[in-house]
């Protein structure tokens, strides 16, 4: 079956249904967004911008493209995801090319076996794009997790390349959660959510590798919590 779903034929298909799906979702939930004034004037400045929201989100992800970003002044490189560069990320690359999106392929080196999977050339591609001014979405806790824990490699390219982490926060209800190691979340067209856009986050080449992955967490966690907040029945909107 796993071969079968990661045949190039079937890679296309499917990267087809996703693109549908995220186009249904992103014009049929009916969202409250929080922080886009500041999104804006954040893609206005010359640095680069690493837009971090979790792996569990995939398919909302592209929502701030459809409802923001692609009215916005063009960059130097096209709006790119970091994608894994295995056969399942095949199918959300080319789901995304049919927004209008770019895709950065790679992940990181598998300890056991020791072998490189596009990692170094993806770091140094994302490097390139951020140090331009340009917008890479991230999934800080992806390709494995664990689930909605920020790794290192998006505080070290913030560091290196002078940009700003957007911490983005995504929430629907009702959805679907599968039994995976992120619980990916399938939302629900025509349904409630939340979409809120935290404030630019930079890390000092001076600070340390922990301290920017702590301050990026908080900001992240903080930015969901609100996000929750807001589909929440009991929750505030003020």
């Amino acid at each position: 079956m796993k071969s079968f779903l990661r045949h190039p034929l079937v890679s296309s298909a499917l990267g087809y249904l996703i693109w549908a799906y995220m186009v249904v979702c992103a014009r049929t939930i009916r969202w409250q967004v929080e922080g886009e004034a500041g999104f804006r004037d954040a893609w206005k400045q010359e640095h680069g911008l690493i837009v971090a929201a979790w792996h569990s989100r995939i398919l909302l992800i592209p929502a701030i493209w459809s409802k923001i970003a692609r009215k916005l002044p063009a960059k130097s490189y096209q709006t790119a995801m970091l994608i894994s560069l295995s056969r399942d990320g095949e199918a959300v690359a080319k789901a995304i090319e049919h927004l209008g999106l770019d895709s950065v392929r790679g992940s990181s080196t598998h300890k056991r076996k020791r072998k490189d999977k596009g990692g170094v050339a993806a770091i140094a591609e994302t490097s390139r794009r951020l140090r331009k001014g340009s917008v890479v979405c991230i999934t800080p806790d992806g390709p494995r997790g664990p689930a909605e824990n920020v790794q290192a490699g998006p505080v070290l390219l913030a560091q290196r390349s002078g940009a700003a982490i957007i911490p983005y926060a995504l929430a629907v209800r009702p959805a679907w959660r599968l039994d995976t190691w992120d619980r990916f979340m399938i939302p629900l067209p025509f349904s409630k959510g939340a979409m809120v856009i935290g404030e630019p986050l930079f890390i000092a080449k001076s600070e340390s590798a922990g301290d920017g992955i702590a301050k990026t967490q908080q900001a992240i966690d903080a930015a969901h919590q609100r996000a929750e907040s807001l589909i929440s029945p009991t929750g505030r909107k003020g």
